[in-house]
């Protein structure tokens, strides 16, 4: 079977010469190969996620010289699959809610670091701080019944005891140099949101299950997702789905040395391209050749 490659961006912003660069690699290693190359519009976030930043996703990627395979998965469409991978989990007893605010858990995390530092994950969130798990089934039926809102939690300690040791291949690079077999360690995130009252399913647990659903056996993507593959091996582990290869290449930064963001309102491509600057020329940009069939880019 062919390699399938992908590429999933949120349209919850406008694409910058990072997703380009993403965009490519997996294009250019599809064709390399021989392979499918899948574009993936992650909507998960109805707050955020609107129609014409969708567009503006498939407009950018054709302008670049990007094809993809139709239809494109919409996970907003397949809320019930992650609903049902969640009640498997449930079922596991590896799930459980918790109840407090974002403002809570600030609150709590506070208290807890004035007596000393309180554990954060690799993206340097605090990890969470609560004790709902220790809630009885019986108060946490009633607290649900009254509509206050939860977070559906993995237990991390029940998962990794169910699911013991877990490694992966890096094909690329990691932030820290890593590559080669690299030990997970998913428990670094704490008790991970899976899902929430108003939205079944999150990054986490939707990316592994489409990737598993769509047949992706290569994940190309930037390295600030690298120890993310540390959750997702254990999603996968189990839900029982395949784990593919991964590889992590690096990041396009700014003049400051940080990496482009929407959030920091890095230049989109649209704009790029209203300034006249060609598609061979955001290759040039991005360090990635030309002729896309002579090599597969580099990390």
């Amino acid at each position: 079977m062919p390699p399938v490659f992908r590429f999933a961006p949120s349209p919850n912003g406008y694409l910058h010469l990072g997703h380009a660069y993403s965009a490519l690699l997996n294009f250019d290693l599809a064709r390399h190969t021989g392979g499918r190359f899948l574009l993936r519009i992650e909507d998960i976030d109805a707050t955020r996620c609107r129609p014409e930043f969708e567009a503006a996703i498939y407009e950018d990627l054709t302008w670049l010289g990007i094809s993809w395979e139709t239809p494109v998965r919409r996970q907003s469409e397949h809320f019930a699959r992650y609903r049902e991978a969640v009640e498997g989990l449930a079922g596991q007893g590896l799930i459980y809610p918790s109840f407090e605010s974002r403002a809570e858990i600030a609150r709590l995390v506070a208290q807890r670091e004035a007596g000393a530092p309180w554990p954060r994950d690799p993206d340097g969130a605090p990890l969470y701080p609560g004790a709902a798990k220790s809630l009885s089934p019986d108060r946490r039926r009633k607290l649900i019944a009254q509509g206050i809102p939860y977070a559906l939690r993995l237990d991390m300690a029940a998962a990794r005891a169910r699911a013991g040791g877990l490694s992966w291949k890096e094909f690329g690079e990691g932030p820290g140099g890593e590559s080669g077999v690299v030990t997970a360690r998913p428990e670094a995130w704490g008790d991970v949101i899976l899902a929430r009252k108003e939205t079944p399913t999150s990054y986490h647990l939707s990316v592994v299950i489409d990737d598993a659903l769509q047949g992706v056996t290569d994940v190309v993507r930037g390295r600030d997702l690298f120890w993310s593959t540390s959750v997702h091996l254990l999603l996968q582990q189990l839900l029982g789905i395949p784990q593919p290869a991964y590889r992590h290449h690096r990041l396009i930064e700014d003049s400051s040395g940080h990496k482009l963001s929407k959030s920091t309102q890095a230049t989109a491509l649209r704009e790029l391209r209203g300034q006249g600057v060609t598609p061979a020329e955001i290759r040039s940009l991005v360090g990635l050749p030309e002729d896309a069939r002579s090599t597969t880019g580099g990390c």
